[in-house]
């Protein structure tokens, strides 16, 4: 295999750590952090903890892409990586951590490695999780956390009824 590449994306949220780390906990927030037109179709989705399984579908369009990650390094306040047990990508490791900067701030850093198949398997992969389309992912994530969290007057609660 060839050395993965990777992106990384680095930003301040104008909440508390335990705030961010909530947010990240919720089991439902992946529809939330995926930037349209792109739809999340949740499937089985354990709770945060090591060794835990997301099994979720994105969809581009009609076209389903199925993916299975493995959370590992789960800290719960200070971050986890999801590695890709199956799906598109030859290889995917996300690593999100987070970082106190005072009482009402949070550092985030997120960093995904990735490679993908060679070849005519590769295609879509290529086509879909390219270096451009990732760094707008990582961007668009942050807008979603900062406009959810700032400046929230009590800490993340995840949605009842979910």
């Amino acid at each position: 295999m060839h050395s993965p590449r990777s992106v990384e994306h680095t930003f301040t949220v104008g909440a508390p750590l335990a705030s961010v780390a909530a947010f990240h906990r919720d089991t439902a927030v992946l529809p939330r952090l995926t930037p349209p037109p792109v739809r999340v179709r949740l499937g089985a989705i354990e709770p945060l903890a090591e060794g835990s399984v997301s099994e979720f579908t994105l969809w581009f369009g009609p076209i389903p892409v199925r993916w299975r990650a493995v959370h590992t390094d789960v800290d719960p306040l200070h971050g986890f990586t999801d590695t890709q047990a199956s799906g598109p990508m030859r290889y995917w490791r996300h690593t999100h951590r987070f970082e106190a900067q005072g009482p009402s701030a949070t550092r985030v850093t997120e960093h995904i490695a990735y490679a993908h198949h060679p070849g005519m398997r590769g295609l879509a992969s290529r086509a879909l999780f390219n270096r451009v389309a990732l760094r707008l992912l990582l961007r668009y994530r942050a807008f979603v956390m900062r406009r959810a969290l700032t400046g929230a007057a009590a800490p993340y609660q995840p949605a009842l009824g979910r």
